[in-house]
């Protein structure tokens, strides 16, 4: 099984770019593996990490996830050999699909046969990633001008079967989002599924999921949470997930009044049951023992999200630290 790991979303909600500096040194100093950016509204998934791999020497810089979609091969290929150089080899490229709310509403690029999209990215972008004698080409006969002095692992969001399966034959590891503990062993079953289409190992591929770590007792975040759980449960992407997981008869209510432009009903109907399997909530304690869980039952790299104020994300970044 690869090791645990731990890490932390970037950006940070509420600070300029160029103050999360200190935060990164705080978060390499206070024991974190890995820096891992979220791209949807905010800044980009690159620029965090290239600011990153400037004042730090040890974790991980990874995207948590771009998609295919909106870059071309040769862009994601060239942007992840610059930060692969300027970090000294601590790059990693998460991909994935992303979601049609993204890609194709605001975007304006279909957003279609998500799984094949993803799958061709990868094969195309393994060989220039990879440094090889004559160097890999891509679409086009395209190749960089400089390779990776190391290879650039991969790794695939994935929520869905077809996907998680793909992404343990295809990636280096798969990175999946709102996970339900109790969906942890179906997800982790596709996963190994993947592994044994691809004769690789059982638990040889890196097993990624975001927490959304809420400081406060349950019962006190639930509004916080609710909201947040809105407005991802109503992305075709995730209500499918939700579905597959069993959770329709819950999810559906929600899902209609969002539809129908309710977001007050929607946000009333957002199921709590499923929200507390979702959210990681109390104190470091409390935070600890429930990832725990999820440590036991497949998670191998902890991407840990801080939900509080810009002016407390020092004292939560040890606290996250505290409940690894």
């Amino acid at each position: 099984m690869p090791d645990l790991r731990w890490g932390l979303t970037l950006p940070f909600p509420g600070l300029t770019l160029a103050d999360h500096v200190p935060l990164f040194r705080q978060a390499e100093a206070a024991g974190f593996d890995d820096l891992w950016t979220g791209e949807t509204t905010g800044p980009d998934g690159f620029t965090p990490l290239a600011l990153a791999a400037g004042v730090t020497e040890r974790v991980r810089l990874a995207t948590g996830v771009v998609n295919p979609y909106t870059r071309g091969i040769p862009v994601l290929a060239q942007t992840s050999a610059a930060i692969q150089d300027a970090s000294r080899g601590r790059f990693v490229l998460g991909i994935g699909s992303s979601s049609n709310v993204i890609v194709e509403r605001w975007n304006e690029v279909p957003f279609v046969k998500p799984l094949s999209r993803v799958r061709d990215a990868v094969q195309a972008l393994r060989p220039l990633l990879t440094p090889s004698d004559p160097p890999g080409r891509g679409p086009g006969g395209f190749k960089l001008e400089t390779q990776p002095a190391t290879a650039v692992p991969i790794v695939i969001a994935a929520l869905r079967d077809r996907m998680l399966r793909m992404a343990a034959a295809e990636g280096d590891g798969a990175f999946t989002n709102f996970l339900p503990l109790g969906g942890l062993p179906h997800v982790v079953e596709q996963v190994r599924a993947g592994e044994a289409e691809a004769g690789k190992a059982p638990g040889s591929v890196e097993l990624v999921c975001r927490f959304f770590c809420i400081p406060q007792p349950a019962d006190e975040a639930l509004p916080l949470a609710r909201f947040m759980f809105a407005a991802y449960g109503t992305v075709p992407v995730y209500a499918e997930f939700f579905r597959s997981l069993g959770w329709a008869d819950q999810l559906d209510p929600m899902v209609d009044a969002w539809k129908a432009g309710d977001r007050k009903l929607a946000l009333e109907r957002a199921p709590d049951d499923l929200i507390r399997e979702i959210f990681i909530f109390g104190s470091p304690e409390e935070q600890r023992e429930r990832l725990a869980r999820f440590a036991d039952g497949g998670i191998t790299t902890f991407v840990l999200t801080p939900i509080t104020a810009p002016d407390d994300l020092p004292r939560m970044i040890d606290a996250l630290a505290a409940a690894r």
